[in-house]
């Protein structure tokens, strides 16, 4: 059994919750960031605390947890208070991703999908990934579903898209592109053309080998401890 690492990402409303869905059917392993995003700001988490000591407590909702919306206002007009925000959350997601990729490692899942929106944004996590993937659609029907989708005008479009690097522009540090611009049919089979040939792919092989082998032989030196002690 082998196992790496795949980025997926995209761009807002390109359609990536489509491609996630269908690997979701194929049984694939995604760890969605945006999902631990939310797990590591719950009330009591170091985060949480970290949060409300820089940007107050009006960002609260009533039930004690973070009113996303408002901190994502604060943050997409404010640069430096976007940097703030990701210097506190970034470690702690970084820490739960890994948990899940070992676990999925154990399991012996051949590769796991990292589901990262901004992957392309920030660089440094494409460095740990075999390949990575984009769900890119053509632009104008990219704005025309953002607004559909979030009920928002063509300058509010504008404005969510500018804020992400362009779809073309990621298009050229992707290994593999996924074309979202037509039918749900044909997004589904390019879909499945790459998980299949992701599932025929040897990388890594030796790094899983060489893995196993430090884990063995770490087991039998904790056995030999415990042979010594109890005797």
């Amino acid at each position: 059994s082998t196992m790496f690492l795949v980025g997926l990402s995209g761009g807002i409303a390109s359609g990536k919750s489509t491609v996630v869905a269908v690997l979701r059917e194929l049984g694939c392993a995604v760890i969605d960031a945006d999902v631990i995003a939310r797990e590591v700001v719950q009330p009591h988490s170091r985060a949480y605390g970290q949060i409300l000591r820089y940007f107050g407590t009006e960002i609260l909702l009533e039930n004690g947890e973070i009113n996303r919306e408002a901190l994502g206002n604060i943050i997409f007009s404010q640069p430096e208070k976007r940097r703030l925000l990701n210097s506190i959350t970034h470690p702690e997601i970084l820490k739960e991703m890994l948990k899940q990729i070992l676990k999925y490692f154990v399991l012996g899942y051949r590769y796991v999908i990292l589901d990262i929106p901004l992957l392309f944004e920030t660089r440094g996590l494409t460095k740990f990934m075999k390949y990575t993937v984009l769900v890119y659609c053509d632009p104008l029907a990219q704005r025309a579903r953002l607004m559909r989708r979030d009920g928002l005008d063509g300058a509010g479009a504008d404005a969510r898209i500018s804020s992400q690097l362009p779809l073309e522009e990621k298009r050229k540090w992707a290994t593999h592109v996924i074309d979202n611009s037509g039918d749900r049919e044909s997004t589904r089979r390019q879909v499945l053309r790459l998980h299949a040939r992701l599932e025929d792919s040897l990388d890594f092989l030796w790094a899983r080998l060489a893995a196993g082998a430090v884990v063995a032989g770490l087991g039998g030196l904790v056995f030999l401890l415990l042979r010594h002690f109890i005797s």
